[in-house]
């Protein structure tokens, strides 16, 4: 920080050093956010048709390996599909649904404090502008007629700078809260449609496979016990 941002923050006076922290803050919780959402954020279409392929070929335990390993709340309500699959549509369904209520409110942790963040900034920089008109009109009642540029430039000086800052940190906090937001949402579809799908996939192919291979080796031995 060189030395003529400082100038501008001792100018704006305390209110400034306000709207700072609550700029860092927000950057802090930005950066997380987006990274925690991008981590837990996989293409689900394709989890899933290869999540089927190894059920396909009646391997419970590496699915639900796979589901382990992979990071996201699609792959956390796939496992407790895959945990609950001989379980009867109710029971099922209850598991896949527990497993995204535990799972998604994760998912929108901190973005309460970025969206405050937006809506408090603003507050912040009025205050700042009421302080900064209060020191200008002190001066002026002070000095009356004789009162001076330099002395009445302090209090504007205030004002505009902490106006100013307190918009330059809305308007960012705002766009960062709806792209998060946005992906929080994408997230959601995704943990929707992969809970629907597998247990569609669970209830009616998986267990036609598993039925449709139980009785092929029935007739085998069957067979060769003749």
């Amino acid at each position: 920080m060189d030395a003529s941002n400082i100038s501008l923050l001792e100018r704006g006076g305390p209110v400034m050093w306000v709207l700072l922290s609550l700029a860092v803050l927000g950057l802090v919780l930005f950066v997380e956010r987006l990274l925690y959402l991008h981590r837990g954020q996989i293409r689900a279409t394709e989890f899933l048709d290869g999540v089927k392929n190894i059920l396909a070929q009646r391997r419970m335990a590496e699915a639900v390996t796979v589901c382990e390993e992979a990071p996201g709340p699609v792959a956390a309500v796939v496992k407790s599909a895959l945990l609950h699959a001989g379980a009867d549509e109710v029971s099922l369904r209850y598991a896949v649904q527990d497993a995204a209520v535990t799972e998604l409110p994760a998912l929108e942790r901190r973005l309460g404090a970025l969206a405050a963040i937006a809506q408090i900034a603003p507050l912040v920089g009025l205050l700042g502008t009421v302080l900064g008109m209060t020191t200008t009109f002190r001066a002026f009642m002070e000095g009356g007629r004789y009162a001076t540029a330099q002395a009445l430039a302090g209090g504007m000086w205030q004002a505009l700078l902490t106006a100013g800052a307190a918009l330059a940190l809305a308007i960012p906090a705002h766009l960062a809260h709806h792209l998060l937001h946005g992906r929080v949402r994408a997230i959601v579809r995704d943990v929707e449609w992969a809970g629907n799908e597998i247990m569609r996939y669970l209830l009616v192919d998986y267990r036609a496979t598993v039925a449709v291979k139980a009785d092929a080796s029935d007739t085998l031995s069957g067979g060769g016990g003749a």
